[in-house]
């Protein structure tokens, strides 16, 4: 698992945006660093719709200091599509469908007594503009939300 200090892992997912677009995080940090990335576990869920709208609530703190925020999850692009305009979220949700970012993050989650797999343990990583996490925080309590203030503080620091 990636840590503050530590590289991030490029990747390319498909990025649900009110359609369906291409991500590659290298490209993202050229143009739109810090980034946030918020692994959530799944769509439609409590806890996790929960964090996202806190996180659109708190949206313009993030963009007074030219940061983007991006939920990421196993959930398919048309599912995300669909997530976004139910909760009225205006940044993107990047669609993680085959699991293999969460896996080179390494924060993988099974719910055994549900028969569900592979899924991401609720992390939020900050990417600088080199690339570099400037901020890790993972939770293996899927009911536990982030530190909101932290994240803020650690993307104005790095802005």
């Amino acid at each position: 698992m990636p840590e503050t200090g530590d590289t991030a892992p490029d990747f390319t997912v498909p990025l649900a945006n009110g359609d369906v677009d291409s991500f590659t995080l290298s490209a993202a940090l050229e143009e739109e660093a810090p980034v946030v990335l918020a692994f959530f576990p799944g769509a439609f869920t409590g806890v996790c719709t929960d964090e996202m709208c806190t996180f659109q609530g708190r949206l313009s703190a993030f963009e007074a200091v030219d940061a983007s925020v991006y939920g990421i999850s196993r959930d398919s692009p048309f599912s995300l599509n669909e997530f976004r305009e139910q909760n009225d979220l205006e940044f993107g949700l990047l669609s993680d469908f085959n699991g293999e970012v969460i896996g080179e993050y390494g924060i993988e989650m099974d719910f055994d007594d549900l028969g569900v797999y592979g899924v991401a343990k609720r992390s939020v990583f900050v990417v600088d503009a080199d690339g570099e996490i400037v901020y890790s925080w993972v939770s293996d309590d899927p009911g536990i939300e982030p530190e909101y203030a932290e994240v803020e503080a650690a993307v104005e620091e790095a802005a």
